[in-house]
């Protein structure tokens, strides 16, 4: 999960996590760092009703997770006929490789210019011990670690077993919402239209991956399910973004549909209800 907020160019911010709704105008921060990164304070436990939680003790807390700006910009989303034939060939490589064929993909298509006002993401993935403390504190709902997941159910862990309603709520919780489809992508490929976030070429050790087989887990890149947040730190992205392939999936906020417009668009926020399923995106 991954949270977003943003404002106007000049002064605005814009985080992402897995998934949010309203979005909530922050003012700008003064612990702005050089390479555009920034500590926002964690939310929970400031309002008066929060602290009345406590009993009147005053708790001291971590700071919130460190976002990311991207800045205004413009980027082809989606992909090309020809990488949906990379990636087809990528997935016959898979031991359920007869599974494998260009339909698999084709929602990617059609590739589209997308412009994009600046914001500010999530360095990495909502971590189990975030998401706990939202549900301490009576504003998240607790997760179904009991029903069999309690292997997930780790502090440093992405925060998994989250609904899409779940996880708008922890956005929202924070002043926050999920990010959109497209300003998910921006962050994933970076300023240069990347294939994968560490470059143009596939790489196995630069991501918690998996593979495409009968056996559910798969250890070949030292995690044989899910690995703690900011694991892959020479797969980060040139804006510095951790775990954009691989590990959890992510929610964004989008509605999913079948296919991109393949018209030019600014700030999309996905398909209206009209042109799109009941179901909602997701990032991995």
């Amino acid at each position: 999960m991954i949270c977003l907020k943003q404002r106007a160019e000049r002064v605005a911010l814009m985080l992402v996590l897995s998934a949010a709704t309203a979005l909530t105008v922050l003012p700008e921060t003064r612990t702005a760092r050089a390479n555009g990164s920034v500590w926002l304070p964690s939310p929970f436990g400031s309002t008066p009703s929060e602290s009345a939680l406590t009993g009147g003790i005053a708790l001291l807390r971590a700071t919130g997770s460190q976002m990311i700006r991207v800045p205004r910009s413009e980027f082809s989303m989606g992909s090309t006929s020809a990488e949906i034939i990379d990636s087809t060939v990528l997935c016959e490589h898979e031991p359920l490789a007869a599974t494998c064929d260009e339909r698999s993909f084709a929602d990617e298509l059609s590739q589209h210019r997308v412009r994009l006002s600046a914001f500010f993401l999530d360095r990495r993935e909502v971590s189990v011990a975030e998401y706990a403390a939202c549900v301490r504190i009576g504003r998240c709902k607790a997760l179904p670690y009991d029903r069999g997941a309690r292997r997930f159910e780790r502090a440093r862990f992405p925060v998994t077993l989250v609904t899409w309603d779940e996880a708008s709520t922890f956005c929202a919780a924070r002043g926050a919402r999920l990010p959109t489809e497209a300003e998910f992508e921006r962050a994933a490929r970076g300023p240069s239209g990347r294939r994968f976030p560490w470059g143009q070429l596939a790489n196995d050790r630069l991501a918690n991956h998996g593979r495409l087989g009968l056996d559910v887990t798969d250890d070949a890149d030292g995690f044989a399910e899910l690995a703690p947040v900011g694991s892959f730190i020479p797969g980060r992205t040139p804006d510095g973004f951790l775990d954009l392939a691989g590990n959890a999936a992510e929610w964004v906020r989008d509605r999913y549909a079948t296919q991109y417009s393949d018209m030019s668009v600014t700030d999309p926020e996905g398909p209206d209800a009209a042109n799109a399923t009941s179901a909602r995106g997701a990032r991995w």
